[in-house]
C-alpha cells in the first residue's frame, strides 16, 4: 500500500493510527499542503477533490476520504478489529468518528482557513472565535458522548475508530487555540493515548516530511 498524506493533516493522522494500530506496513508519499501539490495535475488524478489522504491498496486501487479508508483497512485486515463489540458499540464509534470528522475538523482545513484570513479579512481574534466556535462546539458534544460510551478509550477499553479521529482533533485544537480545559473526558483519553506505541508511530513529528521547529 501507499499513502498520500501531509504530516500535520488531521485526515492524514487519522489514517496513519489506524494503520499503526492494524500494524500494517506501507510506503508514504508526503503531498505538501502549504506549496499547494494536493492542486497539481498529478494528483488531482488520484483524487479529484484535491485533499490528502489518498491510499493506494496493493492492487492499485485509489481510495480516498480518511474514514472510508480506515473503513477499507477494516474490512480487508479486520484483526485487530477497529470497531470491536456489539452493534450499539459501534455505531457509537462511527458517531463519535461523524461527529469530529463532520462537524469539527472541516472548519480548521487550510483552504477554509485560507479563505477567511484572505478573503473574508479575519483577523487572529476572529481565528480564534471562529475555532472555538465551530470544532470547539462539536468537540464539547463528543464531551458528552464519550459519558456514555467511553472507557479506558472513547467506546469501552481498546482503542479503535473514534480514538483515530479524536486525537488528531485535539492536537489541531492545540495548534488553533481551541480551549479544551474543559475537556475532561476527551484530554483523558488524549494523554492515553500519547502513551501508546501505535499513536507515537502515527505522531506528526515523527513523519518523513515533518518541518521542524
Amino acid at each position: 500500500m501507499k499513502l498520500f498524506g501531509y504530516w500535520r493533516s488531521s485526515a492524514t493522522y487519522r489514517v496513519r493510527i489506524a494503520l499503526a494500530l492494524k500494524n500494517l506496513s506501507y510506503d508514504y508519499e508526503p503531498v505538501n499542503l502549504l506549496k499547494g501539490e494536493q492542486r497539481s495535475d498529478a494528483y488531482l488524478n488520484k483524487n479529484p477533490t484535491g485533499l490528502v489522504p489518498t491510499l493506494v491498496t496493493d492492487d492499485g486501487a485509489l481510495i480516498t476520504q480518511s474514514v472510508a479508508i480506515i473503513e477499507y483497512l477494516e474490512e480487508t485486515h479486520p484483526d485487530p478489529s477497529l470497531l470491536a463489540g456489539n452493534a450499539v458499540a459501534r455505531a457509537n464509534a462511527r458517531a463519535i468518528a461523524a461527529t469530529l470528522a463532520c462537524e469539527a475538523q472541516p472548519f480548521g482545513n487550510v483552504r477554509i482557513q485560507n479563505y477567511l484570513k484572505n478573503e473574508r479579512g479575519f483577523d487572529a481574534e476572529a481565528m480564534k472565535d471562529w475555532m472555538n466556535r465551530w470544532p470547539g462546539g462539536a468537540m464539547a458534544a463528543v464531551e458528552k458522548m464519550l459519558a456514555r460510551t467511553a472507557g479506558d478509550y472513547c467506546v469501552g477499553d481498546v482503542p479503535g475508530l473514534a480514538d483515530c479521529l479524536l486525537v488528531p482533533q485535539m492536537y489541531a485544537a492545540a495548534r488553533f487555540g481551541v480551549e479544551t480545559s474543559g475537556l475532561a473526558k476527551m484530554n483523558e483519553i488524549y494523554e492515553r493515548c500519547s502513551q501508546h506505541p501505535a499513536f507515537i508511530k502515527a505522531h506528526p513529528d515523527n513523519q518523513p516530511d515533518a518541518v521542524k521547529g
